[in-house]
């Protein structure tokens, strides 16, 4: 592709060398870089990429953009000055890929909790409507019924921009993404023309990345900021910054609640551990799900449908029918009587949702066993308050290893500890060993009770030393059941 399209749309603050040449890749890790290719150096949170032009320049790149050129650059280079590299990146993926995005009715979803729940409904739904989707996931990427392995949330500009135009490709009508905060705050997101954006909710987490609660907002608002008119904005109205999503935004606005007014609405009829009856905007459905916020998540779903242009009967008889997520509130039962829930809950408003949400639903003679970690390498002050919610909330507590990284999983435990009260403490044990806590919570639990396995969810390793290993909550559960 020429040079001069693939720049189209970016700031180009100066502009030195040949301007006319054929672009046969985009790269942002000199590592990746081939024989005429444009790199783009990029100022990262752990590296620069401008420390590494020479390495992409000898590798074969000829053309480079830049916020700042090298002290010797070399003659045989276009360069492009620009004022922000990472925005650039985006932009040029975008036309090197032809615009795909533009191509596709294309609705993210942001927020801290629900947004793989919705992106994947979204998806399965509009599948179950007959057309050809594609869909971002921290689960799964996929091209209509093609699997492909997520390694982010929301991928790189040039990952994404490249799956993207598979998915046109292979005729999608429809894609559906998870934008994350890092997304938005790195600008991977930059260059796509959005359909729609959906926003979930804003509670505590990524602050070892955005250091403060106002920075994560900003980074979720800076996304909705950049919709189109032509595009919906569609807000939780039950979270406090629902409506401050849509200041500044330029999108039509729509609202859904559970809560109170909105133009979208929902109430739950009855619950279960089987499913749950809802009426959503005077229709009433039952659905495979449970929890207050998988009917906030549900409602999203169908509020979302409808402004696409389905048809709302045609969405509830479809919601009715699906099953949940993986690692979303999924059911484990034994022939014992005892049922199992793993949930990927791992930070302390998710954690207080799920067993908020159990406790409504167990008897009063049921034990509710909760087995929780937090993560390591990430924001310590939530450990603490992760530990008191499980405590409260629960019968008995046992406190495991997460995905410790590069951390001590005994000093994570000690973290976590530190907000447990001298009752919660008699009420609650610490077993390093994931697999070990999940066979004791299994074998201290009797019939009828419940046992709640969170943190990890749909995910199938455990991350010790930086070192993936295979570890599977719902694997482990299910021998633990069977072997009772």
């Amino acid at each position: 592709m020429d040079l001069g399209t693939v720049l189209n749309g970016i700031e180009v603050l100066s502009f030195t060398g040949k301007r006319k040449r054929e672009i046969e890749n985009i790269a942002f890790d000199s590592r990746r870089v081939t024989e005429n290719s444009l790199f783009v150096a990029v100022r990262g949170s752990k590296s620069d990429g401008h420390e590494f032009i020479a390495s992409a320049v000898s590798s074969g790149s000829t053309a480079v953009i830049c916020e700042k050129l090298p002290e010797n650059p070399a003659q045989n280079v276009s360069w492009i000055i620009t004022g922000d590299s990472a925005r650039a990146l985006g932009q040029v993926s975008s036309n090197f890929f032809g615009n795909p995005s533009s191509a596709l009715k294309l609705t993210g979803v942001t927020g801290t909790n629900g947004k793989t729940t919705i992106a994947t409904l979204l998806y399965r739904l509009f599948t179950g409507l007959g057309y050809r989707c594609g869909l971002f996931s921290t689960v799964c990427n996929y091209i209509v019924d093609k699997e492909l392995e997520a390694t982010h949330t929301t991928p790189d500009p040039v990952q994404l921009n490249s799956v993207m135009r598979e998915m046109v490709i292979a005729g999608c009508d429809f894609a559906f993404m998870e934008v994350s905060s890092h997304a938005s705050d790195q600008k991977r997101i930059a260059g796509l023309e959005f359909a729609g954006g959906i926003f979930t909710n804003l509670t505590h987490d990524h602050l070892d990345y955005h250091k403060t609660f106002d920075r994560y907002l900003a980074a979720k608002k800076s996304w909705f900021d950049s919709l189109p008119p032509a595009a919906f904005a569609l807000v939780n109205a039950d979270d406090r910054n629902g409506m401050v999503m849509l200041q500044n935004c330029s999108a039509r606005h729509f609202t859904f609640s559970v809560r109170g007014m909105a133009d979208f609405r929902c109430g739950i009829i009855e619950q279960s551990f089987q499913g749950m009856g809802l009426r959503i905007n005077g229709e009433e459905v039952w659905t495979k799900f449970i929890g207050d916020f998988n009917a906030s998540n549900l409602l999203a779903v169908y509020s979302a449908a409808v402004l696409l242009g389905a048809d709302s009967r045609e969405v509830l008889t479809i919601l009715s029918e699906i099953t949940s997520v993986p690692g979303r509130l999924e059911v484990i039962r034994s022939r014992g009587g005892i049922t199992g829930i793993v949930d990927y809950a791992h930070t302390p408003d998710a954690l207080l949702n799920v067993i908020s949400t159990l406790n409504k639903i167990r008897k009063a003679d049921v034990s509710l066993i909760t087995v929780v970690g937090a993560g390591g390498d990430r924001d310590r002050t939530k450990r603490p308050k992760m530990a008191a919610i499980s405590a409260e909330g629960s019968t008995r507590l046992i406190l495991t290893s997460d995905n410790p990284r590069t951390e001590d999983p005994e000093k994570i435990l000690d973290d976590m500890e530190e907000g447990l009260t001298v009752d919660m403490r008699k009420r609650s044990v610490r077993i390093c060993d994931r697999r070990e806590a999940i066979r004791t919570a299994v074998m201290i639990a009797g019939p009828g009770d419940v046992i709640l396995v969170a943190g990890k969810g749909h995910e199938t390793y455990q991350e010790v030393n930086g070192i993936k290993h295979h570890f599977d909550d719902r694997e482990e559960l299910r021998k633990a059941l069977a072997d009772k």
